[in-house]
Order: structure tokens, then C-alpha cells, then sequence
């Protein structure tokens, strides 16, 4: 554990706002952040954990409290639950780009649609982080967590954290708190050993934004590069030399909706829908058959539709900024809003409430943001 003097929350987050903390803490192994939580705890002083500091929207005010950076990495690898597959064990400070190429470079899949997504591995459960159809819950096996309630380790299986899309029970969303409050330290994700070669692509969002057709087959090495490389056009790629990754990457959450909902949205918004695939082929045993064969299920399935799509249709284009701003909406990405280069954080929400505003006078619907707030209103 290191103390070193502080610097503003501008310099630690991707979307460049918020002023100093009272203290500034490294913690380089787990052991060290460990104990500089329970202090923390135990002295009931305000506290703030940082990865990489991509999915953090932070006030101008300075934070009347201590920031502890997490700075532990380091891969373990573990026998996997069935041939064929491997479990590793991440330290939470652990790049996530860097451990996905490691990956791919290894021949383990599971992970490799998720490339360039910046941040830090413990902060992946949290939000439960997902592109083009992969999501971390599909490979996550558990995490230790540190329990703030408790100041207690413990294992967590990965059916505990409550994974949804973009949440779980770790997550502060705006305007509430977390259902469970602690800090994970490792995470363990199971992944398939496939090796180098070519193998069919699953999952249509995903075959969609690469440009493939169903039953193409591609490498690991292919889909992480295809990947970077349309990440990279939509300015989700992290670049210091362009300020249109200075940003929080979507700051806004692909709306979830009801099927009915969804009908009233014009029908070009493209959306996705979140039924899962079931078994059309119903056997049941002859010697349980009654003559009465059970309706098949009418649950309403919700449906995932494009906020990008929204916000651009509600008439808010690629670049908008409003009179006298530093902050825009990315040149590339309608759903990205971006740090043109010293704008505050009051500056940034109120972009943000303008796109909130027009999306819900022309649709009826009131985007979420993606990022924690800290200091900050809507």
C-alpha cells in the first residue's frame, strides 16, 4: 500500500471530470487492498475504489474521502469443470483487453467479441460487460469479494450477483444504491480450448456487426481483430490522440422494453430480442401422458433496442454539441458522449439530459445511463 499525494479524478477517469480526493491509495496486491479497505471501513471514511476509471462519471467537486487505485494483476490458470475447457483466476487490477488477447492468443474462447473494452477485470462482473452479444455472465464461474458489511473474504458463485444486462447486485445505478456493497479482488471465468484454427460463429449480433454469414467460420485471431477495428471506427477505443474516445464509451444503456412497447417504436429502430431459445420438440414419457398436452408458454419476452438508433432519430446527430460546450456526442457514435477537451462535468450532464429530454418527447422512453455517477445529477 502506497500513499501518494492526490490528483484531480479528471486525471483517473476516461471521461476526464472531478476534482481531487482528500487521499489517494495504491494497493499493488490483494492483500494490500484488503487492508487498506477494512481501515477504511473500520474508521467509517468516505471511500471510492478505481480500475481503470472507464465507467466512472465524476463531479467537479473535490471527494471529501480516500481513492484507492487498484493496481493487482496476474492470470492463474485452473483445471476447467468438463474436457476441453479452462478456468482462470484474475486479479482485479488485471487489464481486461490485455487478459481477452491473452486469451485469444492462447486459443481459449469465450471472451474474444468483448476486445477493446477498457477498464479492469474486477470491474467486469459489476457491470456485467458485453458486446456484440457476448457477456461475461456466459463464462463467469465465481469472484472473491470482500464484504463490506463484514470485511469478510468470501467466494461467490457467479448465480449470487444477480447478472443482468449491464448490472448486478455490485452495481450502483443512478439514483440507487448497490443491493450489496463490497469489492471483488479476483474473478474466475471458465473458457473453451479451441486452439488457433477455424470454427463456426455463434450469436446473430455477433455475425451481424462482423459482416458474416450464418455458418462462417473464423479464428479467434479474426473476430478480435475484426472487432477492434469496428470499435475503433465508432471511436470505442481508447486514444489519446482522439477525443472522441474521451468518454465513458456507450454513456447510455440500450434500452430494454416490453414486446408491446417495442411495437409502438417505428420499425426501422433495430432491436433484439431477449426470449430464451427453447426446445419446440416436447416429449413426455407415455406412461405420464394424461391425453392433455400443455400450452407452450405466453410469458411476454422483452426486447433490446438501439439507443443509438433513438437518440440519432430523435435529432441528435454524430458531433452535436450544444451552444458554448465542451462536451459533444462523438463524431463516430451517437450513443458516446465526449470530453472535447476540458469540459466539466456539469457541462457533460446536461448534454446528457438534452439526449435524455428528446428521446423521451419523440419515443417515450427515458434512457438510463451506463457509467456510475458520483457527484453528479441528470
Amino acid at each position: 500500500m502506497t500513499e501518494i499525494p492526490p490528483v484531480p479524478l479528471a486525471e483517473l477517469t476516461t471521461l476526464r471530470t472531478g476534482g481531487a480526493p482528500r487521499r489517494l491509495i495504491v494497493a499493488d496486491s490483494a492483500e494490500e487492498l484488503v487492508s487498506t479497505l477494512r481501515t477504511l471501513w473500520a474508521e467509517a471514511e468516505p471511500w471510492l475504489v478505481v480500475g481503470g476509471g472507464s465507467n466512472l462519471f465524476v463531479g467537479d467537486e473535490s471527494f471529501d474521502g480516500t481513492v484507492v487505485l487498484v493496481r493487482t494483476a496476474g492470470v492463474e490458470r485452473l483445471p476447467g469443470s468438463r474436457p476441453g475447457t479452462v478456468r482462470l483466476r484474475v486479479q482485479a487490477g488485471h487489464d481486461w483487453d490485455e487478459l481477452v488477447a491473452a486469451t485469444v492468443a492462447e486459443g481459449l474462447a469465450g471472451i474474444e467479441a468483448m476486445s477493446g473494452i477498457p477498464g479492469t477485470v474486477g470491474a467486469a462482473p459489476v457491470q456485467n460487460i458485453g458486446a456484440y452479444g457476448q457477456e461475461i455472465v456466459q463464462t463467469l464461474v465465481e469472484v472473491e469479494l470482500l464484504d463490506e458489511g463484514t470485511a469478510e473474504v468470501s467466494t461467490v458463485p457467479a448465480h449470487q450477483l444477480g447478472l443482468g444486462f449491464r448490472t448486478s447486485v455490485l452495481k450502483q445505478h443512478y439514483g440507487s444504491v448497490a443491493q450489496r456493497s463490497g469489492v471483488i479482488l479476483s474473478v474466475t471465468l471458465e473458457l473453451e480450448e479451441v486452439g488457433d484454427g477455424e470454427r463456426p460463429v455463434a450469436g446473430e449480433q455477433l455475425r451481424t456487426a462482423l459482416g458474416l454469414e450464418a455458418g462462417a467460420s473464423v479464428t479467434l485471431a479474426w473476430i478480435r481483430d475484426h472487432v477492434l477495428a469496428t470499435r475503433r471506427r465508432k471511436g470505442m477505443v481508447l486514444d489519446d490522440d482522439d477525443a472522441d474516445t474521451w468518454g465513458a464509451g456507450s454513456f447510455f444503456q440500450n434500452a430494454i422494453v416490453s414486446e408491446a412497447f417495442a411495437r409502438t417504436l417505428p420499425a426501422e429502430c433495430p432491436r433484439w430480442s431477449l426470449a430464451p431459445e427453447v426446445d419446440t420438440v416436447l416429449v413426455i414419457p407415455l406412461a405420464a401422458f394424461d391425453g392433455v398436452v400443455p400450452p407452450p408458454s405466453s410469458a411476454a419476452a422483452e426486447v433490446k433496442v438501439s439507443s443509438a438508433w433513438l437518440i440519432e432519430h430523435a435529432g441528435i446527430g454524430k458531433g452535436f454539441r450544444l451552444p458554448r460546450s465542451r462536451a459533444g456526442i462523438s463524431t463516430k457514435h451517437t450513443l458516446a458522449l465526449t470530453n472535447r477537451g476540458g469540459a466539466t462535468a456539469a457541462e457533460l450532464a446536461e448534454l446528457a439530459r438534452f439526449v435524455q429530454q428528446r428521446v423521451q418527447a419523440e419515443f417515450g422512453l427515458i434512457l438510463q445511463p451506463e457509467p456510475v455517477l458520483l457527484g453528479v445529477e441528470l
